[in-house]
C-alpha cells in the first residue's frame, strides 16, 4: 500500500506556472504507474497526465499537451507536475494517483490509491 500527499497548489494569473508535486510513502513509488488528474466544480474527474514506472513514457491529455510536464524522481519517490501556461479553464482540484498495473491508463478506475488533492485556482 501508499500513501500520496500532493503540494504546490495556489491561486496563479492566467500565463503563470504552478509545480504540483506528490510525496509517496509506504511502498517504493517506482512500483507504480502515477498519474494527474482534476475535478473542476461541476464536473467529473479527468485524467491530466501519466508516467510510466521508469518515467522512460509519459502521457498528457489533448488539452494540456505542450504546457504540463509530468516528471519523477523515483530517488524521491516524488512525481511532479509543471504547469505552465496555465489558463483558467485549468481551475480543478489536482489528484495524484498510484496504479500498480504495469500498463499505464487514463481512466480513474484503474487507479489503485489517490491523493487528498490540491486546489489549483487561475484567474483571467
Amino acid at each position: 500500500q501508499v500513501q500520496l500527499v500532493e503540494a504546490g497548489g495556489g491561486l496563479v494569473q492566467a500565463g503563470g506556472s504552478l509545480r504540483l508535486s506528490c510525496v509517496a510513502s509506504g511502498r517504493t513509488a517506482s512500483s507504480y504507474v502515477m498519474g494527474w488528474f482534476r475535478r473542476a466544480p461541476g464536473k467529473e474527474r479527468e485524467f491530466v497526465a501519466h508516467i510510466s514506472r521508469s518515467g522512460a513514457t509519459t502521457y498528457y491529455t489533448d488539452s494540456v499537451k505542450g504546457r504540463f510536464t509530468i516528471s519523477r524522481d523515483n530517488a524521491k519517490n516524488t512525481v511532479y507536475l509543471q504547469m505552465n501556461s496555465l489558463k483558467p479553464e485549468d481551475t480543478a482540484v489536482y489528484y495524484c494517483a498510484a496504479d500498480q498495473y504495469p500498463v499505464p491508463g487514463t481512466s480513474p478506475q484503474g487507479y489503485d490509491y489517490w491523493g487528498q488533492g490540491t486546489q489549483v485556482t487561475v484567474s483571467s
